[in-house]
């Protein structure tokens, strides 16, 4: 059944406020969103906008939400291109379409993986599935591998793990790597995260590197050689 004209009125206004926020996030940040702003920028009444979005703490969610949905599409739409059983081109295309589209959308970037903001708290119920996806892209991409015996050995055993949330991980998700397996996924992810944070944020100084492209090629190649994944 096609919506009623109510029903796509309600869906534009919807996407005109998700539209104003995010404006609003690349000028003010986070921090400084504000309902009343975004209302004003809308060309209606405060209380009008609280009809769709409650609270700034419900705006901030929205964003959320759409934040990481367009950014894991971004990583499902570039591994397309590229042959499942390479496991290592994966892994460097799914880097790459990260930092990409940070390149692209960095206050939202710096909403989806910068400073917490003060107060907010997201609804797990809400943000954890559409903000796990790409990470739990990288983990089946590393169980893959592994399931195919394509991961070289770790150079060492670690001296301890968190084996106990291993071990729940693995029951909840139906994966089968190793403690070291899981420990090289989750240093992968909090690496690739890294170098793209400090690149976007200038944490490396203005000077240091006049190639930052070049800089994260290396960085994501050395990260796959991390993980075990053959050239």
């Amino acid at each position: 059944m096609s919506p009623t004209p109510r029903e796509r009125a309600r869906a534009q206004t919807e996407q005109d406020i998700l539209r104003i926020g995010r404006e609003h996030l690349a000028r003010h940040g986070a921090a400084g969103l504000s309902l009343r702003a975004v209302a004003r920028d809308l060309g209606v009444v405060s209380s009008a906008v609280y009809r769709y979005v409650r609270s700034r703490d419900e705006l901030l969610t929205a964003l959320l939400v759409e934040g990481y949905t367009e950014l894991a599409d971004a990583v499902d739409e570039a591994l397309a291109t590229v042959e499942p059983l390479d496991y290592r081109t994966q892994f460097l295309t799914l880097g790459a379409a990260v930092r990409d589209w940070a390149r692209d959308e960095p206050a939202m970037y710096a909403l989806l993986y910068g400073t917490p903001v003060p107060g907010y708290h997201a609804p797990g119920e809400q943000t954890t599935g559409p903000g796990t996806r790409v990470l739990m892209t990288l983990a089946t991409l590393v169980e893959d591998a592994h399931r195919a015996g394509r991961l070289d050995p770790p150079p060492a055993t670690p001296s301890a793990t968190p084996s106990r949330d291993y071990a729940t991980m693995r029951a909840e998700l139906g994966l089968t790597g190793d403690d070291d397996t899981f420990g090289r996924t989750f240093l992968a992810w909090s690496g690739l995260i890294g170098a793209i944070t400090a690149e976007l944020f200038g944490q490396y100084g203005t000077d240091t590197f006049t190639d930052p492209g070049a800089l994260f090629t290396q960085q994501l190649t050395l990260l796959a050689d991390t993980l075990g994944l053959p050239a």
